[in-house]
């Protein structure tokens, strides 16, 4: 691939472009698969392919190669970011499940600001009114079934600046007012993450920076797959209060 990179970039050779994207084609479904685990009916598969395929063409057409950074590394954040924003502008999450989610993120920041502690799962259910085992259930459900990602808390909300996971990798280059808001937006999500509970901090790790898919991290759990989605759900609830409440970067 080097010298088809090579082409492109100097030469602007558009065969090597295809070339290019033709290799890293893979990276759309199995980031799709990824993103999204269940779909709604009135949804297709083909629709997120659809959508990835234009983040990994926007990939290709802005990495530089001269960069310390793997071009799967980028790619996968970008098709990760074109995914969610095609989903979002579809609006597929029934309100049930947003107001679920809600709920869920409020009993979390609720709890801990309460205790000084990170809620435990016996305390959520309890402050719900509902038995672990539905804890557990709803927990799966919702992260099944809703975009819940890291993406979210730097894509922010509706009108907020798109800023995606690419956005934030290293470039020694760059030195303006927009690199220090990204700069402070990756250290305080860096200091959420060392707030979660060791096993969700693990999920995180292995989802995010290891690329594992949730049957994979289950397997090196020992853990089910559905539990790997409930602490999946649970680490970016909890970021999202620690974020929200604390940090004017990451309201909407």
């Amino acid at each position: 691939m080097e010298d088809a990179w090579r082409r492109f970039k100097k030469n602007n050779d558009q065969k090597a472009r295809e070339s290019i994207i033709d290799n890293y084609a893979y990276l759309v479904k199995i980031t799709a698969g990824r993103v999204v685990a269940n779909l709604p009916p009135n949804l297709e598969r083909e629709d997120l392919y659809t959508a990835g395929s234009m983040g990994l063409i926007k990939a290709v057409d802005q990495f530089d190669p001269g960069r310390q950074v793997k071009f799967e590394t980028y790619a996968i954040a970008l098709i990760r970011g074109a995914i969610l924003e095609s989903l979002r502008e579809e609006d597929w999450v029934p309100r049930s499940v947003r107001e679920r989610a809600k709920t869920l993120e409020r009993t979390f920041s609720h709890i801990e600001s309460t205790t000084g502690a990170p809620a435990s799962e016996e305390q959520v259910a309890g402050h719900l009114g509902i038995s672990q085992d539905d804890l557990a259930k709803l927990m799966s459900d919702t992260g099944r079934t809703s975009v819940l990602s890291l993406d979210d808390l730097l894509l922010g909300g509706e009108g907020s600046e798109n800023l995606h996971l690419s956005d934030v990798l290293p470039d020694d280059a760059a030195n303006t007012a927009g690199d220090a808001e990204i700069r402070e937006r990756i250290r305080q999500l860096g200091k959420a993450i060392d707030r979660l509970p060791e096993r969700e901090r693990l999920v995180i790790a292995l989802y995010y920076y290891e690329g594992l898919t949730f049957k994979e991290i289950g397997k090196v759990l020992t853990v089910s797959e559905s539990r790997v989605y409930q602490l999946h759900t649970q680490a970016v609830l909890r970021m999202r209060g620690y974020l929200g409440r604390d940090q004017e970067l990451f309201r909407n």
